[in-house]
């Protein structure tokens, strides 16, 4: 099958990077190609730069490979921050700009795009181009909004207290349920390996992971993507697993082409995580798409 020439592909040593009091994991692979900028690989909620093994044993070929696991996944720290994109943003930016010294192509993944947007927009001396794979983040909402009932109010009150959100989170990271979260949104049951289960279950078990996973529920929502999109002046790159059931991938794409002005969008037969499901798909169309922008 086509992911199983390189489902036992191991990850890649990486190294600690320290950023504000706190110890930041990431990798780099290849080699800085003249005329050619470095491509940095964003992680989605819950993964890590494990995630991107795949895509890294390959492209490595071609560019200079950097991924990051963003502060409060992976192996890096997660202390008991308020997150949001605005601090993934500035972790980003500052990865960027301290320790990879030149601009790069961001591609991140879910939440991962959705961090690779806020740097794209709000630091657009550090990107020269946008990879986005089923990327997350709230639009402006275009219907006025329904009042909570009381029962609604009273579940959320409920859930966002910190013995709920303690039984929740016991509860997801069992490795039967990470397994089973994802086999509902990998098209190719195949691809759902013992390894990723491990890689997602491994750094649930960190002091401090309860704590990121509640800053989910209490977070305030950030910079609405149809706003960033506007700001965003580097080519942008779109790809799109259909058969993800956390995304409506034609709808969200419709948004998208709405608001980006230089847009080139795919939509491939995957799920949520299709740099994972179908890799050598997914390669071929970043290293085509930098080829053709002459990033």
């Amino acid at each position: 099958m086509q992911v199983a020439s390189v489902a036992s592909i191991a990850s890649i040593p990486g190294t600690y990077w320290q950023w504000q009091g706190h110890s930041l994991y990431y990798v780099k692979a290849g080699s800085r190609q003249a005329g050619r900028h470095p491509l940095l690989l964003i992680h989605g909620f819950g993964a890590s730069t494990d995630h991107w093994r795949k895509n890294i044993a390959e492209l490595q070929q071609d560019f200079e490979v950097w991924a990051i696991d963003l502060l409060g996944f992976g192996r890096s720290a997660k202390p008991n921050l308020q997150y949001s994109g605005d601090l993934w943003r500035n972790q980003l930016h500052d990865f960027i700009t301290e320790v990879i010294r030149e601009p790069v192509v961001l591609a991140g993944n879910s939440l991962g795009g959705y961090a690779s947007l806020c740097v794209a927009a709000q630091h657009p001396t550090s990107v020269v181009g946008v990879i986005l794979l089923n990327s997350a983040g709230p639009f402006s909402n275009t219907q006025p909004e329904q009042k909570s009932n009381l029962l609604q109010t009273l579940m959320r009150s409920v859930l966002l207290q910190p013995w709920a959100i303690y039984l929740i989170f016991q509860y997801t990271r069992q490795r039967s349920v990470i397994r089973k979260t994802l086999q509902k949104v990998y098209l190719d049951q195949s691809a759902v390996t013992e390894q990723l289960i491990e890689d997602i279950y491994r750094p649930s078990c960190d002091k401090g992971a309860v704590d990121v996973f509640a800053s989910v529920f209490k977070t305030p929502q950030g910079e609405k993507v149809d706003i960033l999109l506007q700001q965003i002046t580097c080519p942008l790159l779109t790809i799109w697993g259909e058969g993800d059931p956390w995304m409506r991938s034609k709808e969200r794409g419709a948004k998208f082409r709405q608001y980006a002005a230089n847009l080139t969008e795919y939509y491939i037969q995957a799920g949520h995580c299709p740099h994972d499901e179908v890799p050598e798909q997914v390669n071929a169309l970043i290293r085509d798409w930098i080829n053709t922008c002459d990033l």
